[in-house]
C-alpha cells in the first residue's frame, strides 16, 4: 500500500468500486479506451451529419450530373436500342463479313419497324456522327418504307438509295451497333476507322479538334505568362506601400469582380474595333495613319488582351498574400551583405514568393483553359478555344457524345497538369491567402 501511495499511476489504475485492476476506466466503470473511441465516434458522426446536406447537395446537383455527361462520350445506345436485329447480327459475324441475305433482312425489317415509332430520325443522327450526312438517307427511306417492304429486301433497299451497299456505312453501323464506343474519343484527336476497322487520321481539312487543343493550352499559358508580367509589379506595390494606400488601390484591383463579365468583354469590343477607342488615339497621337488602324478584334489578340485583363485578378491577388507576410529586413540584411539589387531580389526576396506564383499561375490558366464567353464574342475563327466547339456541339449540333468527349479530354489534361505541377513543385507550398 505504501509503494502505491507513491505511485500516482497505480492511483488512477483503480477501478470505480476502489479494487486495482490494472485498466483506467470511466467514473461509471468503462474502461477509459473503449470511452474514447465511442467519442471520437460519436463526434465523426455528428461532423458528418452537419456537411451531409452539403454533401448530397454537391453530389445531386454537381458530380451526378458531370457523371452522366461524361458517360455519354462512350455510352450512345441510339443505334442499338433501335435497330436490334441488324445489331444482332453484326454481333454474331467477324469484322469485315460482306451483308448477306440475313443482314438486309434484319435491316429492313428495323427500318420498317423504326420508321413505324419515329425513332428512324435518332438511328440517323447516331450514324451521321460518325459518317456525315447519313442522317438523311435514314430518314427518306424510313418515310419509304412506312408501310413495308417486300423481299428481296437488298434489291428493295439499294432501289429506295444505293448509298446502302456503300461497305464505309456497314462499316460505321457495325461500331454502332454496341452502345459502348470509343469512336467519339477518336474523333476528338481527328481519328478515325476505315472500312477494316482501322484508326487513321481523318481528312487535312476536317482536322480541327488538335489544333483547338493546342491553342488552348498555348494561349492559357500565354495569358499566364502576361498576367504575371503585369501583376507582380502591382502586387509588390500593394504589399508595400502603408495599408491605407494600400486598400485604396486594392478596390481597384478588385473592381474587375464588381462587374459583370459581359459587360468587361463587350467594353474591350468598344474599345478593340478598328474604329473604336485605341485605334483612335492612336490615330490622333500620330502614331499610326487613318488607314493603318490595327486590327486588334476577332482574332487571338482580342482573346489574349480580354481574357489577360479579366484574369490579372487571379494573378494579384495570391502574389499579394504571399507579399504581405515577406519580412523587408531580409533584404536590407542582403544589401548590407554586399548583395546588389537584383541579387537580393533574384535570391532572396523571389524564392519567397514562388508559393504564391504558383497558386496565382495555377488559377489563371485553368481558368483560361475553360473560358467560353471572351473568346466566343472577341476571338474570331483564330481566337476561338476548345470549349467554343464544346458548346457548339451542345447547343449547335446537338451531338453531346461527341461534346462529352471533348470535355473529358480536356478535363484529363488538366488533372496530368496538376499532377505534373504536384511532382514538380509541389500542391502544398501553395498559398491562395
Amino acid at each position: 500500500m505504501a509503494n502505491a501511495a507513491l505511485d500516482p499511476h497505480a492511483a488512477i489504475a483503480t477501478t470505480a468500486s476502489g479494487v486495482g485492476s490494472g485498466l483506467l476506466t470511466t467514473s461509471d466503470g468503462q474502461p477509459l479506451a473503449r470511452a474514447l473511441v465511442r467519442s471520437q465516434r460519436r463526434a465523426r458522426r455528428r461532423a458528418f451529419l452537419l456537411v451531409l446536406p452539403l454533401l448530397a447537395f454537391i453530389l445531386i446537383t454537381f458530380v451526378v450530373p458531370i457523371g452522366q455527361m461524361l458517360s455519354r462520350s462512350f455510352h450512345n445506345d441510339g443505334f442499338s436500342a433501335n435497330m436490334p436485329q441488324v445489331s444482332a447480327w453484326f454481333a454474331e459475324t467477324e469484322r469485315g463479313t460482306p451483308p448477306d441475305e440475313a443482314a438486309w433482312t434484319a435491316l429492313a425489317t428495323d427500318l420498317v419497324a423504326s420508321a413505324e415509332v419515329r425513332s428512324i430520325g435518332v438511328v440517323g443522327t447516331r450514324i451521321n456522327y460518325d459518317m456525315p450526312g447519313t442522317r438523311s438517307l435514314f430518314t427518306s427511306t424510313g418515310r419509304q418504307v412506312r408501310g413495308g417492304l417486300e423481299p428481296p429486301y437488298e434489291a428493295a433497299l439499294l432501289e429506295i438509295n444505293e448509298d446502302w451497299g456503300n461497305p464505309r456505312l456497314w462499316s460505321v453501323m457495325r461500331e454502332a451497333s454496341t452502345p459502348l464506343t470509343a469512336n467519339f474519343y477518336l474523333a476528338a484527336v481527328d481519328r478515325t476507322r476505315d472500312e477494316t476497322g482501322a484508326i487513321q487520321q481523318v481528312e487535312p481539312q476536317q482536322r480541327i479538334y488538335a489544333t483547338l487543343f493546342w491553342r488552348t493550352f498555348w494561349l492559357s499559358a500565354v495569358i499566364t505568362a502576361l498576367t504575371f508580367i503585369l501583376g507582380f509589379p502591382i502586387a509588390h506595390l500593394l504589399a508595400t506601400l502603408p495599408m491605407r494606400k494600400s486598400n485604396l488601390l486594392m478596390i481597384l484591383v478588385l473592381l474587375p469582380f464588381w462587374t459583370s463579365l459581359l459587360v468587361r468583354t463587350t467594353s474591350w469590343m468598344v474599345l478593340l474595333q478598328q474604329q473604336g477607342v485605341i485605334n483612335d488615339i492612336l490615330v490622333w497621337l500620330g502614331v499610326i495613319l487613318g488607314d493603318q488602324r490595327l486590327q486588334m478584334i476577332y482574332n487571338r489578340t482580342g482573346t489574349i488582351i480580354a481574357m489577360t485583363h479579366i484574369l490579372l485578378p487571379f494573378m494579384i491577388l495570391p502574389l499579394y498574400s504571399v507579399m504581405r507576410t515577406i519580412n523587408p529586413t531580409y533584404v536590407r540584411a542582403a544589401r548590407s551583405l554586399g548583395a546588389t539589387s537584383w541579387t537580393a531580389f533574384r535570391r532572396v526576396y523571389f524564392p519567397q514568393t514562388l508559393p504564391g506564383l504558383g497558386a496565382g499561375a495555377m488559377l489563371v490558366f485553368i481558368l483560361a483553359v475553360g473560358y467560353y464567353i471572351t473568346p466566343a464574342l472577341v476571338g474570331g475563327s483564330s481566337g476561338q478555344l476548345i470549349s467554343n466547339m464544346i458548346a457548339q456541339h451542345m447547343t449547335g449540333t446537338l451531338n453531346w457524345s461527341m461534346a462529352a468527349a471533348l470535355a473529358a479530354l480536356l478535363l484529363g489534361s488538366v488533372l496530368i497538369l496538376y499532377w505534373l505541377y504536384d511532382r514538380l513543385v509541389g500542391v502544398d507550398n501553395l498559398k491562395l491567402g
